[in-house]
C-alpha cells in the first residue's frame, strides 16, 4: 500500500493528491450506493405494493418518483445556502449522511406512511450532503492546481463505482429476499460513507477546510438555540412536511386535508419551482459584475444539464418497468440491476475518452467544455 507523504505546507498526500480526497472518494461512493441502490427498487416497490391497489398504478408511482426526484435536486439549493452562511461543509455533509441513512432505514419498515416519511428524509438529506461533498473536493486544492481535474476525475470514479455496484446488490437482494432487505442495505452504505468521512475529520486529513464560515452566525440563538442545533431541529421537522406532500397520491388519511389534495401539490411544486428562479435572479443581480458573468454561465448550464438529467431519470422509472415487463432478463439478471448499466459504460468508457482529450489537447483539436455538454445531450437524445 502507498504510504502518505508531506507536501510542502505540511498537509499528508497519497498518491500524489491530497490524502483527503480518498476520505471523500469512499464517502460519496458509498452514499451513491445507498442511493442508487434505494432508486433501483423504488419503482418496482411502488408498482407492486404501495400503489398496487390503483387502477393507475403506473402513473401514480410515476407521479411519486418524479417529484421526489425533482425536489431531491431543488433540496441542494436551500441545503448549499444553508452551508455557506451557518454550518458549514462538515457539519452539512455529516447532517445530511444522518438524514438520508435514517431515511433508508425508515423504508426497511413495512408501512405506508413510513415509506413517504423515509423519502422525505432523503430529499431533505440530499440537499445537505449533495452540493457539500463535491465543493469539499474543490477545495483540497489551490487555484490552478494542475491535479485538480485529475482529483475530480478519481472522485467520480467512486460515485460510478457505487451507482454500478448497489443496483447489483440491493437489486437482487431486494427482489429475492424482500424489498426491505435491499433498502436496508442501501441504509447500511449510508452509514459506511459516513463512518469514511467521520474517520478522515478525526485523522484531520482535512486541515482547517469546511467549518463554519462565521462562528458568531454558527452560534447566534434562535428561539433560544444555536443555529448549529437550530437548523439540524428544522431540517429535521421539514421531512413530514415533504412527506404529505409525496403522499397526496397515495390519499393517506384521506382527500381533504390540505397537502392530500393532489392540485394543491402541484401547487406547490410550482411555486417552489418559481421561488428558485426568483431566488437564484438575485443573486445574480446582487453579484459583482466577474461573477454576475459566470453566474449567468452557470444557470445557462443548469438549464441543459436539467434535460440531461431528465433523459437520465428515465432509467429509474419508465426503463426500469419496461425491463421488468417486456424484456427477457430470466438467469441474466432482474429489472432493477439493469440500472447499474448506466455506470457500467461509463467506468469502461472513462479511460479511452480521458486518453483522446489529452490526444486531441496535444493536437489543439480539444473541444470546449460546452460543446462536450451539447455532444452529450446530443447522445441522450
Amino acid at each position: 500500500m502507498s504510504k502518505s507523504i508531506l507536501t510542502e505546507q505540511g498537509e499528508p498526500e497519497l498518491l500524489g493528491h491530497p490524502k483527503g480526497l480518498f476520505y471523500l472518494f469512499f464517502a460519496e461512493l458509498w452514499e451513491r450506493f445507498s442511493f442508487y441502490g434505494m432508486r433501483a427498487l423504488l419503482m418496482l416497490y411502488m408498482v407492486n405494493e404501495i400503489f398496487q391497489a390503483l387502477a393507475e398504478r403506473d402513473t401514480a408511482a410515476a407521479a411519486v418518483y418524479a417529484s421526489y426526484g425533482s425536489l431531491v435536486y431543488a433540496s441542494t439549493v436551500i441545503g448549499g445556502r444553508i452551508s455557506d452562511k451557518i454550518l458549514g461543509m462538515r457539519s452539512s455533509i455529516f447532517l445530511g449522511g444522518v438524514l438520508m441513512a435514517l431515511g433508508h432505514f425508515v423504508l426497511a419498515i413495512e408501512n405506508d406512511v413510513a415509506f413517504f416519511l423515509a423519502l422525505a428524509f432523503i430529499v431533505v438529506g440530499n440537499g445537505f450532503f449533495k452540493p457539500n461533498i463535491s465543493t469539499f473536493v474543490g477545495s483540497l486544492y489551490k487555484d490552478g492546481d494542475r491535479r485538480k481535474d485529475s482529483g475530480f476525475t478519481i472522485f467520480y470514479m467512486g460515485i460510478n463505482i457505487g451507482g454500478f455496484a448497489a443496483p447489483l446488490l440491493c437489486g437482487w437482494l431486494g427482489e429475492t429476499y424482500g424489498w426491505h432487505y435491499g433498502f436496508g442495505l442501501a441504509g447500511i452504505g449510508m452509514l459506511t460513507g459516513l463512518l469514511f468521512f467521520w474517520s478522515g475529520i478525526k485523522k484531520n486529513v482535512f486541515g482547517d477546510r469546511g467549518m463554519p464560515p462565521n462562528k458568531e452566525i454558527y452560534e447566534k440563538k434562535i428561539l433560544g438555540i444555536p443555529q448549529k442545533t437550530f437548523v439540524p431541529i428544522v431540517a429535521f421537522l421539514a421531512a413530514p412536511v415533504v412527506a404529505l406532500m409525496l403522499a397526496s397520491y397515495k390519499d393517506i388519511g384521506g382527500g381533504d386535508t390540505f397537502l392530500g389534495d393532489q392540485n394543491v401539490v402541484n401547487l406547490l411544486f410550482k411555486l417552489i419551482g418559481v421561488g428558485v428562479l426568483i431566488f437564484m435572479t438575485y443573486v445574480i443581480i446582487k453579484s459583482k459584475p466577474d461573477e454576475r458573468k459566470k453566474l449567468i454561465m452557470a444557470v445557462l448550464i443548469t438549464f441543459f444539464m436539467t434535460l440531461f438529467w431528465g433523459f437520465h431519470e428515465l432509467s429509474g422509472s419508465v426503463i426500469t418497468l419496461f425491463a421488468d415487463r417486456n424484456v427477457a432478463l430470466e438467469g441474466i439478471m432482474n429489472a432493477s440491476q439493469t440500472n447499474s448499466l448506466n455506470s457500467l459504460v461509463i467506468i469502461v468508457l472513462s479511460i479511452p475518452i480521458s486518453l483522446l482529450w489529452a490526444y486531441l489537447s496535444k493536437k489543439n483539436l480539444n473541444p470546449r467544455t460546452p460543446y462536450k455538454f451539447g455532444l452529450g445531450l446530443l447522445l441522450a437524445g
